[in-house]
């Protein structure tokens, strides 16, 4: 081997040194970087004519498992949702109000029982019958504060979804940009890490956003699968989803109930949004808490048509909807009543109402029997209403020996689509019960669930950590050995030159 072959041995040796001490001083600076994978620099021999002509230096790779990170990614969306979904029902939960402590829809319709009850023992009595008033509000109050509380989380949830698709467009407009450098550089024959770790924080954010699967392309761009059945090439022009802006009551619902799609070139794609926190707001907003609205209309209605079947329309009567209805109406002629029902106008001005009743009831087969009003002028210490209040309107019959009519626990919403998940109560006490039980359930599940979820998150981050992260102390003790292998070539550089000296001065 002459001189001169050694020299550029030893040279290209600490060219390839001085890109691997760059690659990892790269990774050190990374260490902490979310999504950043391990760069590894590339190299292999060379060799002529059997003889070795030193190292060829190759491009800087990633180290990276992508069924592990699709993987990761997967689960990101999962817990993004679970957390979304959990975020969004905890005010739900507060405002059913805790069973017992006196703030929950039960313990307040039992106050009204109670308020009956104590005006049986005195029904001229006008302090008593104010109280019977006051406790049929507080009732009311309830009911309203936890059908407001619904709209406004469907409207919040309405708003998470613009923004997450927003974002959306944001991250694929970064990842369709990267993506066609990738393609250029893989075409040149360039290293693409860098750019693959700067296209993977995107990637990471939009699985947060929704469920999506990345396809790698051989030229190293990317199509995104999102949802059952849609797919986007990610290449510049980026494709964008639009969203307008719409406001939310219990008289919008998707689709086609007044409130706008989500659409990517001229087509709805609202449900190819799946997971992640888009999918779990368009979940809140369709289906979760409709399906509460719609329990708690269907509590409201029953609680009205319930006591003026007996005599007593002590509360307003829905628009749209009657009073008295056998059998059980279709609620979709209700939707929203728990928002704006109140006390009966009539009732809060003259609270001897409800010892006289305001409702003559003719009396059927399969409902009340018939009841006429205390008139004018009658007995001050009637009390055949506030019996049939006590015994039917609050109890599990219409009158004796005919069950009351069962309230709907499916068909519910405005799109009459949904279905609670409990039996139809038989009561109105078992009604209140099994609506809180039921909503809080919820909130129990999916916090259970989140934390379920986010251990096998953490488990998964660990795996690609392990397999893709960047280890300190590894990438420190390399540096060491490649500071040895700079400083032998170094010293062949430097031998070979003190040769080529010795050469040039014995040349007379």
């Amino acid at each position: 081997m002459s001189i001169d072959t050694a020299l550029s041995i030893a040279s290209g040796g600490l060219a390839n040194i001085s890109q691997q001490m760059a690659v990892i001083s790269n990774n050190v600076a990374n260490a902490g970087t979310p999504s950043y994978a391990l760069e590894i620099s590339t190299q292999t021999s060379l060799v002529g004519d059997g003889q070795g002509c030193g190292v060829l230096t190759g491009n800087v790779v990633r180290q990276i498992d992508l069924q592990l990170q699709q993987e990761m990614y997967s689960q990101n969306a999962i817990v993004s949702g679970l957390n979304t979904t959990s975020q969004s029902l905890a005010p739900m939960n507060a405002a059913q109000g805790v069973p017992g402590q006196g703030n929950d829809l039960g313990t307040k319709l039992g106050a009204l029982q109670t308020a009956f009850t104590n005006l049986q023992s005195n029904p001229s009595n006008a302090a008593t019958q104010s109280q019977v008033v006051n406790a049929a509000s507080a009732v009311v109050s309830q009911i309203n504060a936890l059908g407001n509380s619904y709209q406004t989380a469907r409207q919040n949830a309405q708003q998470g979804v613009q923004t997450g698709v927003q974002q959306f467009n944001a991250d694929i407009t970064i990842i369709s940009k990267l993506s066609d450098q990738i393609a250029t550089a893989t075409a040149g024959g360039q290293s693409t890490a860098a750019l693959e770790n700067q296209r993977a924080v995107a990637m990471s954010d939009m699985s947060n956003l929704a469920n999506v699967r990345f396809i790698t392309q051989p030229n190293g761009g990317l199509i995104a699968a999102i949802g059952p059945g849609l797919t986007i090439p990610m290449t510049e022009p980026a494709p964008q989803f639009s969203m307008a802006s719409s406001a939310i009551n219990a008289q919008t619902a998707y689709p086609g109930q007044g409130i706008n799609e989500i659409m990517l070139n001229g087509s709805d794609v609202t449900t190819q949004f799946t997971g992640g926190s888009i999918g779990a707001n368009l979940s809140l907003r369709d289906s979760i808490l409709p399906g509460y609205q719609g329990q708690l209309d269907e509590f409201a209605n029953t609680l009205q048509s319930r006591f003026a079947s007996q005599g007593l329309q002590l509360f307003s009567t829905p628009s749209g909807g009657s009073s008295t209805v056998v059998p059980t109406p279709v609620q979709t002629s209700y939707v929203g009543y728990a928002e704006t029902m109140s006390v009966n106008p009539q009732v809060a001005a003259n609270p001897a109402l409800v010892r006289d009743g305001n409702v003559t009831v003719t009396g059927s087969s399969n409902g009340a029997s018939a009841f006429t009003p205390n008139p004018g002028g009658g007995p001050a210490g009637f009390e055949a209403l506030i019996t049939r209040i006590l015994t039917y309107a609050l109890g599990n019959q219409a009158q004796a020996g005919v069950p009351q009519p069962a309230p709907n626990v499916s068909g519910l919403g405005l799109l009459g689509n949904l279905n609670a998940p409990f039996s139809p109560p038989t009561t109105l006490a078992g009604f209140a019960a099994v609506l809180v039980s039921a909503q809080s359930s919820d909130v129990s599940s999916t916090t259970a669930q989140l934390s379920t979820e986010t251990a096998v998150q953490s488990a998964l981050s660990a795996q690609v950590s392990s397999t893709s992260g960047v280890n300190t102390d590894t990438e420190l003790s390399q540096l060491v050995a490649l500071q040895n292998a700079y400083g032998a070539n170094a010293r062949i550089i430097g031998a070979a030159q003190s040769m080529w000296n010795q050469l040039l001065t014995s040349v007379p």
